[in-house]
Formats: C-alpha cells, structure tokens, sequence
C-alpha cells in the first residue's frame, strides 16, 4: 500500500473514513491500490487511523451497445469512451 500526499479540486472526492467532501488546497492521503481502487483520507481522519480499512471496489455498470455491462469488463476502446462522456443536467423546463 503507497501513501503519500495529494491536491485535488473542490468536490472531487471525499474521505474514505467520514465522507467528507475536501476543499480547495487541503492536503489529504492517498491510498493508491493499484487495480483495487485508490481511496482517500483527511488529515484528520489519517492521524487517527493510518491504516485502510473496510473497503471494497465498486463495481460500476453501464450501456455500451445495447447491452448493461461492468464498465472493466469493456475493450480498451469502449473504456475509453466512457471515460470520455460528458454529464448534463437538465431543469425539466
């Protein structure tokens, strides 16, 4: 497990301990997992547990070519096509 300190934007993420959403420039951990996934912690939850636990990888499912499929299931192209899709939220007006 590789712990180190990182950056991220506003909202981005949260910490994996308390759920909270991390401001902009505050220093948090990264737990990087490799294929398991990365998770994050705030100072404040990391100094009072160093150590990962009660964790699992989401396993994330949408439509690629009419049919719902686990995304790390898709070819190297269709994997990059969903990491290239755009949301849009609509008002209903």
């Amino acid at each position: 497990m590789k712990e180190k300190k990182w950056e991220f934007k506003p909202g981005e993420t949260k910490c994996h301990d308390c759920g909270k959403l991390f401001e902009k420039g505050e220093e948090l951990s990264v737990y990087d997992l490799g294929n398991k996934g990365v998770f994050y912690k705030c100072d404040k939850c990391y100094q009072a547990n160093r150590q990962l636990a009660n964790f699992q990888k989401t396993e994330v499912y949408s439509r690629i070519v009419g049919y719902i499929r686990p995304v790390d299931q898709w070819n190297v192209g269709k994997a990059q096509e969903y990491k290239d899709r755009l949301e849009f939220v609509c008002d209903g007006k």
